[in-house]
């Protein structure tokens, strides 16, 4: 098999890919390929796996900022309130394309 044909879906047919960015007026972009290890592909499973990582970062440095020992003024809550809901918002976003491109399950026997 060559690598082009390892890198198709297993049915060969292409497949919408929630990407991890937004279009030029701010809606959801969308990649159309039947190559899951295309070039853009591949970018936006780096970036991905960055905004996992920066939102993992991001929560274990505001934990201490809202614990109850936090002195913290209503700007800096609302500053890291805006960090964390962006965050969140990316990796809910990673969360819907991946769930998007898991195969369908069947219960043994149907």
């Amino acid at each position: 098999m060559n690598d082009r044909a390892s890198a198709l879906n297993t049915d060969g047919r292409s497949r919408v890919r929630l990407l991890p960015w937004k279009g030029p007026e701010g809606k959801p972009a969308h990649l159309i390929t039947d190559d899951a290890h295309s070039p853009l592909s591949l970018l936006a499973d780096r970036i991905e796996n960055q905004q996992v990582n920066n939102a993992a970062v991001i929560v274990e440095l505001a934990r201490p900022m809202v614990g109850e020992e936090a002195k913290l003024t209503a700007d800096e809550l609302r500053w890291i309130a805006g960090r964390l809901i962006e965050s969140l918002t990316e990796v809910l976003n990673v969360a819907e394309s991946r769930a998007q491109r898991l195969p369908g399950y069947e219960e043994p026997g149907e």
